[in-house]
């Protein structure tokens, strides 16, 4: 559809919609969204809380006799209490849940979970009976309305049994409790999809609890009993503005708490008049309010709104015409120019090959010669029958003009690069609509192949020698981007396949086509990010803003990959468990075992003293907070034995994060099945 066309479709919706457009009443203060499934957006994750395939876990899988507890809260306060009206909100909400005891002894359990309404946003409880609500250092200053689901007896709650439900109020010394198993046949933890409705009326000052196994097949029908019924006035607890979650913990056992969908609804307030029937989007739910509708008017009123749209889109048509036509040409403009000076700037440093030179040095760019891909194109062994010399050509993906302006002017930044330790551009073609880079041959070809063929095989082909040098030069590598360079280059994609192997398995670091040049000590600007599920640092996921903090995060799990020959995350081959390279080591750090992580295929021929060092060298860098990872700068010298390294925590802390990106919106695979992120900040 032309230009013109779609202008004149967006002129008659907007005259229809305005002839057509109705007063509009709704009640602000009614809140009402629906999770089907989770992404990260709209909630906020403290402590173990995590999110895996749309679904939330509140604890993690650890071994016996760990702790664990987690919270996760829906990111925006609910109002409760209508001072101009003196009235509190009704709610209800429902949710399914899983409780799975992974342990070896089925008697041991807990400790449950719970749904809750609070104030605090950003403290995260203990662990074990507390259920990860109440923070049992201050007791007293956790104030909550809460329903527990409550796995294991403690006399110190005055718990009833392991199986129970309870109304907590300020207090995790329930006020009612009921016993799902009697009353239902529900064991709570049996590891079945379960089902519950929580309902209060203000106006009766009635809360219900309901709870019925999830049905696989159909809608779950809500019990017509409900299991736990109290006659409560919550109104002098339900005050102002409140966060609705959830939370739960484990001590001392392995069990698993998953929130797998969830709706959350108020209702009650007086209606107000509004501007607009404007509606909230909120993930993939809807966050709306209720909307009474007042009658339409009649054909007066029709041919009112009718002459008021036409008078107010007629001149607001022309300009906004003007201003497309206008800003698509500059915009072209620029792409055609910039892509002509960074010709002309390739040209004065690089050799200029012919599409026919390249074409049939990689014989028609055949899938035979593909040797590698990187995040914006193939990579082609090319082999050049003249000279005899070998090289691999990248071929871009992108075929509109502002794809390749876009490719050229990224990869343009190695262009100026001279360093040992980074993959050599060259040359470059930009012919037949394509554009294509030349860069020096590696002939061991990266270190994923190295690292994993040697796990399939058996073979051993990087001793410690080898691997202790590949952590320094790629060190060297990023200190010179990082620090040497006129202007500092943010690498934003380091990992063990963008890592090429020269013939004496020399670290060089290549696929620039992510990188990023800023200016040095100047503050990071968020923008078209990337990188690859793994290896990126929380804050980087969570933001968007990359950093050489970031680039120090990814290589300190590249480190710990070549100390322990696995990969960042990994499954257990009995259990089939997946499993994180850097809380795998950290956890052995913290039992004094640190050098158990070592790859087994070394039989113990290594260093130990320097082994732990570079060990604890990669969890420094891929510490959670950033202020604490060394500058590349700083490795180096570590790794050089030039300075001593800074201490590592026994325990790897944890940070939380209030989230407003949806993972599964900015999570894709690419070609070798790699989860590569794209956010947009």
């Amino acid at each position: 559809m032309s230009l013109s066309r779609k202008l004149l479709v967006i002129f008659f919706t907007w005259i229809t919609a305005l002839s057509m457009s109705k007063p509009i009443f709704v009640s602000s203060d009614n809140m009402n969204f629906t999770f089907k499934s989770f992404t990260i957006r709209n909630l906020t994750f403290l402590g173990d809380s995590h999110l895996r395939n749309g679904v939330v876990g509140l604890t993690r899988e650890l071994g016996v006799p760990d702790t664990s507890s987690g919270t996760v809260i829906y990111n925006n306060p609910i109002r409760f209490y209508d001072p101009d009206s003196n009235t509190t909100a009704s709610f209800s909400t429902h949710f399914s849940f899983t409780v799975q005891n992974l342990n070896p002894d089925p008697t041991s359990s807990g400790d449950g979970l719970a749904f809750f309404l609070s104030h605090d946003n950003d403290t995260l409880g203990s662990p074990g009976g507390y259920l990860g609500l109440v923070n049992s250092s201050q007791p007293m200053k956790n104030r909550f309305v809460a329903i527990e689901f409550d796995t294991k007896l403690d006399p110190h709650f005055n718990d009833p049994n392991g199986n129970h439900i309870g109304l907590d109020v300020d207090s995790l010394n329930s006020i009612s409790t009921s016993d799902p198993l009697l009353s239902s046949q529900i064991d709570l933890k049996s590891g079945k999809s379960i089902t519950s409705w929580i309902d209060y009326k203000n106006d009766l000052r009635l809360l219900n609890v309901f709870l019925s196994y999830t049905d696989p097949v159909t809608t779950t029908k809500k019990p017509e009993k409900p299991l736990l019924s109290v006659n409560i006035d919550l109104s002098p607890f339900l005050n102002g503005e409140m966060y609705v979650g959830f939370s739960g913990s484990t001590e001392g056992s392995t069990e698993i708490h998953l929130i797998e969908n969830w709706s959350f609804k108020t209702s009650g307030f007086l209606p107000v008049r509004s501007k607009s029937n404007h509606l909230h989007n909120v993930s993939d739910s809807s966050v709306v309010n209720d909307d009474p509708v007042v009658i339409p008017s009649k054909k007066r009123r029709h041919r009112h709104n009718l002459a008021i749209g036409l008078g107010i889109s007629c001149p607001v048509l022309i300009c906004l015409a003007l201003f497309v036509f206008g800003y698509f040409t500059l915009k072209k403009w620029k792409s055609v120019k910039a892509e002509k000076e960074l010709k002309t700037e390739l040209i004065t440093g690089l050799r200029e090959f012919s599409y026919k030179e390249l074409y049939t040095a990689t014989k028609g760019f055949h899938s035979s010669r593909v040797i590698g891909r990187g995040a914006f194109g193939n990579v082609y062994r090319a082999m050049f029958v003249s000279s005899g010399t070998i090289s691999a050509v990248k071929r871009s993906r992108h075929n509109s003009t502002e794809g390749k302006t876009e490719f050229l002017a990224e990869l343009s930044i190695i262009a100026c690069l001279r360093h040992k330790n980074l993959v050599q551009l060259q040359g470059w073609c930009n012919e037949k609509g394509e554009l294509l880079l030349v860069y020096e041959f590696m002939p061991n070809g990266s270190l994923d192949k190295i690292l994993y063929q040697e796990s399939q095989t058996g073979a051993v082909a990087l001793d410690w020698s080898h691997r202790l040098n590949i952590a320094i030069g790629l060190a060297s590598a990023l200190s010179y981007l990082h620090h040497e360079c006129e202007q500092q280059v943010v690498h934003r994609d380091i990992k063990t396949s963008n890592i090429m192997l020269d013939i004496n398995f020399n670290a060089r670091l290549g696929d620039f086509g992510l990188a990023r040049l800023t200016e040095h000590d100047k503050s990071p600007v968020s923008t078209l990010t990337a990188g690859t599920m793994g290896y990126l640092a929380p804050e980087y996921l969570q933001y968007g803003t990359a950093t050489e903090k970031t680039d120090a995060f990814s290589y300190g799990v590249v480190i710990l990959e070549v100390a322990c020959g696995r990969r960042p995350i990994d499954k257990e081959p009995e259990s089939q468990k997946t499993v994180n390279l850097v809380d795998w080591v950290w956890r052995l750090h913290s039992e004094g075992r640190v050098l158990e992580a070592v790859d087994e295929r070394l039989k113990g021929e290594f260093d130990e003293e320097m082994m732990k060092k570079l060990l604890l060298v990669g969890l420094k860098c891929a510490h959670p907070d950033s202020n604490e990872r060394p500058s590349m700068r700083r490795v180096l010298q570590i790794l050089n034995n030039e300075i001593e390294p800074s201490p590592v925590p026994k325990m790897k802390p944890t940070l939380s994060f209030s989230c407003g990106l949806s993972l599964d919106d900015i999570v894709s695979e690419d070609e070798e099945g790699d989860s590569i992120v794209y956010v947009v900040s």
